[in-house]
């Protein structure tokens, strides 16, 4: 980030914080993050956000699911506004995507009470956990398990790639794994979530706003996709003698592209896992864990089911047996449209755009009224090291965010 003013309260503090918490879980080869749930430098991030909590008097707390609350007012007095994000990452992700909904919320919060001593209405900050997946495989965690969407036994037992259960990584974290579940009560306080988030995309940058307002995620999900072929020697085994999963998934990636652009949708293989993963050894095992997403679920649902198709057609061809697995899905998320259009006129008709990605305010929106800000992205680059904004940008969404818990909470 470049040069800004920091002259108003929250400009200050966002840029206090964010130098703060820059360092934390970045990896010194690549720039980017690993931020994973339940790690070393996870609980850096979780610490930081304690501090800032009680720097500021507010109430800290951790509910059942490990997401952490940071309150002003009493929750229990209900209508409560809340506004964050999630501060775990994906492999060398980017600085942005998670932190900057946290450190904004802290810092319009500051300029909140700046203009507004005593908000009519309980105000929080929220940080939830494992929002990406990246360690355990399931995206929103924290939130899915709050609004009931991940069943706590599932998520009890999912494993990370070195086969460690979330719940002995709950454990070692000094959380009770047998305390996930839903949390109505909580969420029953909550009148209002916004979350904001750097745009993933360059709708901002292309029309020249700095802030929009969310009009809709995406429906989209996670599939693995099994390719069990026979595992065999790479020096003396004939070709024809193979049965190669590698040459069935490779088509298979060229086949969601295909399937994904014909449809106006996005699919994309990720993630590989091969068994036993020798230069020497034609592969017993291959996994591609494909991420799709498409503007409405009929795309979706056809554009999947075409990439399973064409897998098991060229599988049948290479003596692979293909299996898929439906891991995760969330259906088209549209916010509420009172809240939305309330957001949009506090910051003077902002624009409105839709977005591919899911977000914990997605999840939340089955439960509470939820709405999506968006900060300008001048390359549009996400999840990578590459991911950046403006100061201006970033303090823009500050003040932009601040204006709409003032209108929330004060008026």
């Amino acid at each position: 980030m470049t040069g800004a003013d920091e002259g108003a309260a929250g400009g200050a503090a966002f840029t206090r914080m964010w130098r703060e918490l820059l360092p934390l879980g970045r990896d010194p080869a690549s720039g980017g993050y690993r931020r994973f749930a339940w790690t070393g430098a996870d609980a850096e991030c979780r610490a930081w956000f304690r501090e800032r909590a009680e720097e500021r008097g507010l109430a800290y707390e951790v509910d059942r699911n490990g997401n952490q609350w940071a309150w002003l007012g009493d929750p229990a007095a209900g209508d409560a506004v809340v506004t964050g994000s999630h501060l775990d990452s994906v492999p060398d992700g980017g600085a942005f995507d998670g932190p900057l909904g946290v450190v904004s919320a802290f810092a319009a919060l500051d300029e909140l009470l700046a203009r507004c001593a005593t908000p009519a209405r309980p105000l929080a900050v929220v940080n939830f956990a494992d929002e990406e997946g990246a360690r355990f495989g399931v995206a929103c965690a924290g939130s899915r398990l709050a609004t009931g969407l991940l069943a706590p036994d599932t998520a009890r037992a999912l494993r990370d790639a070195d086969g460690v259960r979330l719940a002995d990584a709950l454990e070692r974290a000094g959380l009770d794994p047998e305390s996930l579940g839903p949390d109505p009560v909580r969420l029953a306080h909550v009148g209002a979530f916004v979350e904001l988030h750097i745009e993933q995309g360059r709708h901002l940058d292309l029309s020249g706003h700095p802030v929009g307002v969310a009009s809709a995620i995406w429906p989209h999900g996670r599939w693995r996709f099994d390719f069990h072929g026979e595992a065999n020697h790479a020096g003396t085994t004939a070709l024809d003698d193979r049965r190669d999963p590698m040459l069935t998934y490779a088509p298979t990636v060229l086949a969601a592209r295909k399937r994904a652009r014909l449809a106006g949708a996005l699919a994309t293989f990720g993630k590989v896992a091969v068994e036993p993963n020798g230069v020497n050894a034609v592969a017993g095992l291959v996994r591609g864990w494909l991420d799709s997403r498409a503007p409405d679920e009929a795309a979706l649902t056809t554009v999947v089911t075409e990439i399973a198709r064409m897998a098991a057609e060229r599988g049948a061809r290479d003596g692979v047996d293909v299996r898929v697995t439906r891991e995760s899905f969330t259906a088209v998320t549209e916010f509420d449209h009172g809240l939305r259009d309330t957001v949009a006129a506090l910051l003077g008709g902002a624009p409105h755009l839709p977005t591919g990605a899911g977000h914990d305010a997605g999840i939340l929106s089955a439960a509470v009224p939820t709405a999506m800000l968006f900060v300008r992205n001048p390359t549009g680059v996400s999840h990578a090291p590459a991911e950046s904004a403006r100061e201006d940008d970033c303090l823009a969404g500050v003040a932009a965010l601040a204006d709409v818990l003032e209108g929330l909470a004060c008026r």
